[in-house]
């Protein structure tokens, strides 16, 4: 069973969403966030990426940065690029990319599901990442950014869904970027209880991003419930903003890796201890065509490693993903990276960016990357269904959810 729950959500003045709407907090950089924003005093950048509004070279994590956030909400309040909705509501958002069209449910949901894994996840977080969103959260007094779930999909809720996309939508445009967002609004008594009702027999809901938004809402709810001696259960703050879609709808690229050196290794010795694990080829096209082919880059030349039978367990529904696989044959036995999540000779290169950008960092300095299949949906929810979680930066999913598009306050 997965709760529903409408809300009078804060969002844009149509005049100026496609203003208003901006990339999530953690897809860019501060530089290029004070690109992105500049010129803009509407974009939601200001808000997700309040270091912005202050000094270069400000420390990300102090409190003047969180006011700065607050103080951009309140200023987008002021000058009426955000209004408040006058009914608790649900939403129906959009989005089409490169012919790709997703259509999901944006809600509130439930903390006490999240906590009682009802709202599965497949990656750890980060302590340092989650009190990052639970300071932004409790400083704003709101949830700024959509947590990215995934449920398995149901005729019966899909049905309402289209349904409702029949209809006029409240917001219309396409970005920079040629993505095209749609949202409607959904006030009426009778199709919110019909949507809540389909969910109620939707067993599980999915992270499929936004582990740290996600455990930030339900910390701020378990903390706003302890302060509130006449808590019920009912208050606005035991929900966070999330948008679900159906899993098959949803598009996840690849996530590749980069690393800064071979060690003591020269090439040749690299390539001589990776052929212990790997089969190794040279390739023209960097881009794997099947799970298990990992493509590689180094030395000016793309080559594809196939795992030889018997170096991963088959069966086993994490250790036998192509990052798992490459993380414990490859990046944690020839070159020591033992942990990806704070090893510094390690990036991240989401597939967004090209195999290009692959090539680009290794021919300016660092030594080797890898091109990764992509993982599917299905591996992601056995994995939460398991209980267990992914190696990091398993998935990348495109088209990102726009921040400032819908704003879901605790009061």
């Amino acid at each position: 069973m997965a709760t529903i729950h409408p809300f009078k959500a804060l969002r844009p003045n149509p005049e100026v969403v496609s203003e208003v709407a901006s990339l999530p907090y953690d897809v860019m950089n501060s530089h290029e966030a004070r690109e992105m924003a500049k010129n803009n005093h509407f974009s939601f950048l200001h808000v997700v990426r309040p270091e912005i509004n202050l000094s270069e070279g400000v420390d990300l994590y102090s409190e003047e940065v969180y006011q700065a956030g607050a103080n951009a909400m309140r200023n987008l309040i002021a000058k009426k690029a955000l209004i408040r909705e006058k009914n608790p509501s649900l939403y129906v958002y959009q989005q089409e990319w490169r012919g790709h069209v997703q259509t999901g449910l944006v809600a509130g949901t439930s903390a006490q599901e999240y906590n009682e894994n009802k709202i599965k996840k497949h990656e750890f977080t980060r302590e340092k990442k989650e009190n990052d969103r639970l300071k932004h959260v409790r400083t704003l007094n709101a949830n700024t950014g959509p947590v990215f779930l995934a449920y398995r999909s149901r005729q019966e809720v899909d049905f309402l869904l289209m349904k409702i996309t029949k209809e006029k939508p409240v917001y219309d445009f396409t970005g920079d970027d040629e993505i095209s967002h749609r949202l409607w609004v959904v006030s009426d008594e009778e199709m919110i209880k019909k949507l809540q009702q389909a969910f109620k027999d939707v067993p599980a809901l999915y992270v499929a991003d936004g582990h740290h938004r996600s455990a930030s809402g339900a910390k701020v709810a378990g903390i706003r419930a302890q302060a509130n001696p006449c808590h019920t259960g009912d208050e606005e703050y035991n929900y966070f903003l999330s948008v679900i879609f159906p899993h098959n709808q949803l598009k996840i690229l690849d996530y590749n890796r980069v690393v800064k050196d071979l060690g003591s290794m020269n090439t040749d010795a690299f390539i001589a201890k990776i052929k212990e694990k790997f089969n190794i080829s040279s390739t023209e096209n960097p881009k794997p065509d099947k799970p298990k082919k990992i493509g590689m880059y180094t030395g000016g030349r793309w080559y594809y490693l196939e795992p030889k039978k018997g170096t991963y367990p088959e069966n086993d529904p994490v250790d036998s993903l192509d990052v798992a696989i490459l993380q414990n044959n490859l990046l944690s036995e020839i070159l020591g990276i033992e942990d990806p999540r704070k090893d510094e000779r390690i990036a991240f290169v989401g597939g967004i960016r090209g195999v290009r950008e692959l090539e680009m960092m290794v021919d300016k300095g660092w030594a080797v990357a890898f091109s990764m299949y992509p993982t599917s949906m299905k591996e992601l929810m056995e994995i939460a269904d398991s209980g267990r979680t992914m190696p990091p930066k398993s998935t990348w999913f495109e088209p990102k959810l726009r921040s400032g598009l819908i704003i879901h306050s605790l009061d």
